[in-house]
């Protein structure tokens, strides 16, 4: 078997794993709080095996992208038999439903800060505690990129950072009034900028300077070969020192915790960007380069881990899980049905409804009827699978690549 393989194989199986432990997550704390569970399944579809013990039937699905735990009375509308009704989930105080919700995205985070922590011990994570202000190593000129062998033409003087006065040390910390966190956002933001005049926040000496930069214009290629036009400001960062850190078992632990608070960070602002990614995901399927941060699906992801482990990059191989995980943290608790941060959010509306009920005198109200939601839920549903869907297609016409 090709280590590649093998990565594909082994990434594939993590993903199975972490759904089968995001719903042990809501099986166990349902269980805990006198809950009856009915099913417990990894995949979806047709079943292929199955076996019950006490009140609960575990199986297997024929589609394994997925999988459930049925609680008796998760909603009101459920049917429920005379002997299931004190163990229903919608007779159990508000707190407890909420909590077996989140229960799998608890599991989720848990076992993202555990992968991280093992590699923190082992063999190291990007240190939280590194500078990665945009610190100028060089001043340079700018140039244009050859097509031929995607390296910058050879050129002389300095660029248009250099013209305005940025000096090696500066550290820049802001375009336009808008932060960037590194070197890279910084080249991100000037790319989009040829042309135009910019007013770079730099830190110098300890104090702050405004400077302004008229952003050199020049050819960048694409994958395809397609020229396009891009700015420059002609610098090069300063090397981050400590990027990279290997910690004790004891100081792993705040550092872990800080890392995977940046992580979270980063997840939610690849959530919220989702929508905008999809008409590149649409494009990439018809032939345009495909956005190395595109999102991915579990093929796409598999792939990854197989490169990853091609190449014997078995860190960047555990960093991907673990990020996995914080996304389907994060992802499941959009508050829409039929995610889990959907039914909180129904959980959340009851009590505040009551609340204000018992102010005003009056009785609790009834149960949420999760009938009314259902076109809500089948819109969502649809629109989860049509992305899902699309990712998938683009993943096997044209992958994500890490390695050319």
């Amino acid at each position: 078997m090709s280590s590649y393989l093998l990565g594909v194989i082994l990434f594939a199986l993590g993903i199975a794993v972490t759904i089968a432990l995001h719903e042990a997550g809501h099986m166990l704390v349902a269980r805990a709080f006198g809950m009856r569970v009915r099913r417990y399944f990894i995949g979806f579809g047709p079943r292929v095996a199955s076996f019950t013990r006490g009140h609960t039937e575990y199986g297997v699905a024929a589609v394994p992208f997925g999988g459930f735990c049925e609680i008796a009375g998760m909603t009101p509308n459920d049917e429920l038999t005379a002997e299931e009704a004190p163990h229903a989930m919608v007779n159990k105080p508000w707190w407890q439903r909420v909590a077996v919700l989140s229960g799998g995205v608890a599991v989720n985070l848990l076992l993202g800060f555990c992968i991280l922590y093992g590699v923190a011990v082992s063999s190291g994570i990007p240190n939280p505690y590194a500078d990665h202000t945009a610190t100028v190593g060089e001043v340079t000129c700018t140039a244009d990129q050859d097509p031929a062998t995607g390296e910058l033409e050879q050129c002389s003087g300095v660029g248009a950072a250099g013209r305005a006065g940025i000096e090696v040390g500066d550290r820049i910390l802001a375009v336009d009034g808008r932060r960037v966190e590194n070197f890279q956002r910084l080249a991100a933001e000037v790319a989009e900028r040829p042309g135009e005049t910019v007013e770079l926040t730099v830190e110098r000496d300890g104090q702050r300077l405004e400077v302004p930069v008229t952003v050199d214009e020049v050819t960048r290629y694409s994958a395809d070969g397609q020229a396009r036009s891009a700015g420059s400001v002609g610098l090069v960062s300063r090397p981050v020192t400590d990027a990279v850190r290997k910690f004790g078992p004891v100081e792993a632990v705040p550092a872990t915790f800080a890392l995977t608070g940046q992580a979270l960070q980063a997840t939610v602002e690849g959530v919220l960007q989702l929508p905008a990614k999809i008409p590149g995901v649409v494009a990439s399927i018809f032939g345009a380069e495909r956005d190395d941060e595109s999102p991915m699906s579990v093929v796409g992801a598999s792939r990854i881990g197989g490169e990853l482990v091609e190449h014997s990059l078995w860190t960047s191989f555990l960093m991907l899980l673990a990020s996995l995980n914080f996304f389907l943290a994060l992802f499941n608790l959009v508050p829409l049905p039929p995610l889990d941060g959907g039914h909180i959010l129904v959980v959340l509306y009851e009590k505040a409804r009551d609340l204000l009920r018992r102010l005003r005198g009056l009785p609790a109200g009834e149960p949420v009827n999760y009938e009314k939601l259902l076109p809500v839920t089948y819109v969502m549903a649809a629109l989860l699978m049509g992305f899902g869907g699309l990712v998938l297609i683009a993943d096997v016409v044209n992958p994500v690549r890490l390695f050319g």
